[in-house]
């Protein structure tokens, strides 16, 4: 059983952030107080605690020919639904960092990736494996 994580992120507008993370990514929300909010992140607890003044330092790292944000956080889907939730987010008009694309596809270790950022600037990056057994292969 893959023990679920817990993920805390500074943001400036936290009713922003709420909408972006309820609405768009569909987490269900929980628990919450006047600076931060609980989600259920794909089974995992993910929180957005509001920090004025914060502000994201957004570099970047060089793989296949793109610039992925570092750093960057997300969750390793099934393949269906990444294929939803990419579908979804085409629909919603997303402004990609990296559109939606299958990398070594038809090879051992083939997945799909995008990024993206919410609307404080925090890179987010959503992947699924074709053959889940090679999310740790060498």
């Amino acid at each position: 059983m893959i023990q679920p994580f817990h993920l805390a992120i500074p943001v400036k507008d936290l009713e922003k952030c709420r909408t972006f993370y309820r609405d768009v990514i569909g987490c269900k929300e929980g628990r919450s107080a006047t600076h931060w909010v609980d989600f259920d992140f794909f089974g995992h607890q993910f929180v957005i605690h509001q920090k004025e003044g914060f502000t994201s330092n957004n570099i970047s790292n060089p793989v296949d020919g793109k610039d992925v944000p570092v750093p960057h956080f997300g969750v390793v889907l099934q393949w269906e639904d990444w294929q939803n939730l990419s579908n979804r987010l085409v629909k919603r008009n997303t402004n990609f960092i990296i559109e939606p694309y299958i990398r070594f596809k038809g090879e051992v270790g083939e997945q799909a990736t995008m990024f993206f950022y919410d609307p404080e600037m925090n890179a987010l990056e959503f992947k699924a494996f074709k053959d889940i057994n090679q999310l740790f292969a060498k």
